[in-house]
């Protein structure tokens, strides 16, 4: 399988799964300022959102929404710990993937991307950040991942969200219990991996922008 991923993105939870799974997946490195793939071509022909990621399963058929990618991957697995099978338990994953989603992500970090945001909304998402991550501090008080004793995909999620608190210099010191998840997750070694895939990626990035700048023109 083929995984469609931007360097700094949320995509990163995908991968993370997909280790943890022991499922190897080629990893196609998506330019989303141009819409290109690193071999020129245009991704809007792979998904025609323009979003990532996406993942090419083993038919050539092609699955977006990073929520749904990382359940179809665990469940290509039965037996894992990623994600319960059935019951209560699978809906309780579920319930954190919907809310890292739409509460985290969209409705908290995302306007903090966005050069076009302005500064006074700009500090009203902090604000919402800053309350939606207190209350999933709140949550690790006496557990060691979202739904108990096992790391599922929705830890790889929050993981992979709450930890762009660094690039919005917002200060985890307040939230004991989500700073040491934090640390937890970060020693798994799927986690290290997928970070050291996408360091040494954006590295490539860097270098091939530099030799881009650097080219004469005529």
């Amino acid at each position: 399988m083929k995984l469609f991923h931007e360097v700094r993105g949320c995509s990163l939870a995908v991968d993370i799964v997909a280790r943890e799974l022991q499922l190897p997946l080629t990893l196609e490195w998506v330019d989303m300022k141009t819409k290109r793939l690193e071999d020129g071509r245009d991704y809007f022909s792979v998904n025609s959102k323009g979003t990532v990621p996406t993942l090419e399963m083993p038919d050539g058929q092609h699955l977006s929404e990073g929520c749904i990618v990382m359940q179809y991957l665990a469940d290509q697995c039965p037996g894992n710990t990623l994600l319960p099978a059935s019951g209560l338990p699978r809906y309780r994953v579920l319930e954190w993937m919907s809310f890292i989603a739409a509460d985290l992500h969209k409705g908290g970090f995302m306007p903090l991307f966005k050069a076009i945001t302005p500064p006074e909304y700009k500090a009203i998402a902090r604000r919402i950040v800053q309350a939606k991550l207190q209350w999933v501090d709140e949550q690790l008080a006496g557990r060691p991942f979202l739904t108990g004793e096992h790391f599922t995909i929705a830890d790889a999620h929050c993981y992979t969200i709450a930890m762009w608190t660094r690039a919005h210099a917002i200060d985890m010191q307040g939230w004991p219990h989500l700073e040491a998840y934090l640390a937890r997750c970060g020693t798994r070694p799927s986690v290290r991996a997928a970070e050291a895939a996408a360091a040494a990626q954006g590295v490539r990035e860097r270098e091939r922008a530099a030799a881009t700048a650097d080219a004469p023109t005529h």
